[in-house]
């Protein structure tokens, strides 16, 4: 059956509007009415009606089919926000954790990917068991796919960095400032701790004078090349660890001048193809002198960890490693105290005394302690090649580890998120918001009053000190363009002009704060 359909209503105006002047109508398509106006005629058309009716029952169930799915997604994202990461103190959903989220009605499945900010999350289990229980609880919800996933390798800090270490997450360093208390053991089985919760982990053996990683791990090549096309260091391998140590290089140890000390170690670590790591761990070498410096200069270091033993004298040296690290604005997350004790006849001895770590702690506010006891294993292990929490993954010192690589892992995940987040511009109040990395003040300065402060060269000169950017060439609306951070002190600010403005946080602390931000007129 068929249904003739009368012409449709004309798009054009329904009231009459005059022939224009010297212009011809075609025949087929306009007729000319007796009165001089005129109107469209269209052919009639024919539609079946079944055709009619299908065609408004798929666009109707089209809009409801939209309208559902939209809806689903909100239920899955509501119950997915029911989950809260310890760490940053906000629901996977605000942190931006689900992605790619699916929802196919027929079948009343929900799919999603969890992307967690490193592959070594110590709770990344936890946070999958809960995302399938709170979505599996929706009335409507069957069948539940979660993919869990982690961020790409690459550091939070803006800047020219080495092309070597530009697909770095983390850069831990690993310091005592004093030889013999255990630092490249701690580095090392650190490091393959890592690997074990599920990250891609290097190590760098920094100290050229006497290197440690060639007798601690036992990579089958130890040498290490020189790619052809590139010319960049390929580092060994050993357990899925990259490694690179001037005791792979074949001259064993060094004789040489500080300076040189530098420019080898600047090689070694940025010429070196690490690829994609999640952490790279630095066994630093001990002092607090021009290389280590120099370390903290090229490598953007995320955290470190400070190694002493119960002993006064090892504390005397940790305490200067600490101050250093503080000045370079580096925050130290934990204190390990190595050859703390050991347990005989069912009592603990502590041979040495008690306390050296637990002062650090407490003077300096590192947040985390953990105590090594003398094992003649731990010494074995690494004379053997193989470290320790690889021989004995289940043992008690492996153990003291795990808690070492879950504190690493949380605490460089709040640092990158306090750092990612510390200076921005908010635009619906034209005001600059800072919080400092480890403060709970946040303030807000006027991005004109940052401007101006700008002690660059550019802006004073740098014999006589006289301000060359007067007050008058900023403009009071001015607005920043990109605002990035510089490692753990300070952010680039690019403004309008091109200029990029480097203002640490020790300055910004220091400028005028507005008292009320400014809200936009209406």
């Amino acid at each position: 059956m068929e249904l003739a359909l009368a012409p449709p209503a004309s798009p054009f105006p329904t009231s009459e509007v005059p022939l224009p002047r010297g212009k011809k109508l075609l025949k087929k398509s306009l007729l000319a009415s007796s009165s001089g106006y005129w109107t469209p005629t269209l052919p009639s058309v024919r539609i079946p009606v079944s055709s009619l009716f299908v065609s408004k029952a798929t666009n109707l169930q089209a809009e409801t089919s939209m309208i559902s799915v939209e809806s689903a997604k909100k239920d899955v994202l509501t119950a997915l926000s029911q989950i809260i990461d310890p760490d940053f103190g906000a629901d996977i959903v605000s942190c931006g954790f689900v992605k790619d989220l699916h929802i196919d009605d027929v079948l009343k499945e929900v799919s999603f990917r969890l992307e967690l900010t490193t592959p070594a999350c110590p709770i990344k289990d936890v946070f999958e068991q809960k995302a399938n229980e709170v979505v599996a609880s929706i009335p409507w919800v069957e069948k539940v796919n979660v993919k869990m996933s982690a961020q790409p390798a690459k550091p939070v800090f803006a800047g020219e960095l080495p092309k070597g270490l530009q697909a770095i997450s983390n850069i831990v360093a690993v310091s005592s400032c004093k030889g013999g208390v255990g630092k490249s053991t701690v580095a090392v089985n650190l490091a393959y701790t890592l690997a074990d919760m599920g990250a891609r982990v290097g190590i760098f053996d920094a100290d050229v004078y006497g290197p440690s990683l060639p007798t601690m791990v036992s990579p089958e090549n130890r040498l290490l090349e020189m790619s052809p096309e590139n010319k960049t260091i390929l580092p060994a391998e050993y357990l899925g660890v990259k490694l690179v140590s001037f005791g792979f290089v074949g001259q064993g140890r060094a004789i040489m001048r500080g300076p040189m000390v530098s420019g080898v170690i600047n090689q070694l670590l940025t010429t070196a193809e690490w690829g994609e790591l999640d952490y790279l761990v630095i066994d630093m070498p001990p002092g607090t002198g021009d290389i280590q410096l120099t370390l903290c200069q090229v490598a953007p270091l995320t955290a470190a960890v400070i190694v002493t033993t119960p002993q006064k004298l090892a504390f005397i040296d940790v305490a200067k490693g600490v101050r250093m690290f503080s000045k370079l604005k580096v925050p130290c997350v934990a204190v390990v105290e190595n050859m703390c004790y050991f347990d005989a006849d069912g009592k603990r001895y502590y041979p040495f005394g008690k306390g050296s770590g637990a002062q650090v702690v407490q003077q300096f506010g590192i947040p985390h302690l953990f105590d090594l006891p003398i094992r003649s294993t731990l010494s074995a292990s690494g004379d053997s090649g193989m470290p320790e929490v690889v021989a004995d993954p289940q043992g008690e010192v492996a153990r003291t580890f795990q808690n070492l690589g879950v504190c690493v892992v949380q605490q460089c995940a709040k640092i990158r998120q306090q750092v990612s987040t510390a200076v921005f511009y908010d635009k619906l109040i034209r005001a600059i918001r800072v919080r400092v990395p480890g403060s709970d003040d946040e303030f807000f300065l006027h991005p004109a009053t940052v401007r101006r402060n700008d002690r660059s060269a550019q802006s004073v000169d740098e014999w006589t000190g006289e301000q060359k950017l007067q007050y008058g060439d900023v403009p009071e609306d001015i607005e920043p363009e990109d605002i990035r951070p510089m490692g753990n002190y300070a952010v680039s600010i690019t403004w309008p002009d091109g200029f990029s403005q480097i203002a640490p946080y020790d300055q910004l602390q220091t400028l005028e704060r507005l008292i009320e931000a400014p809200l936009l007129s209406s």
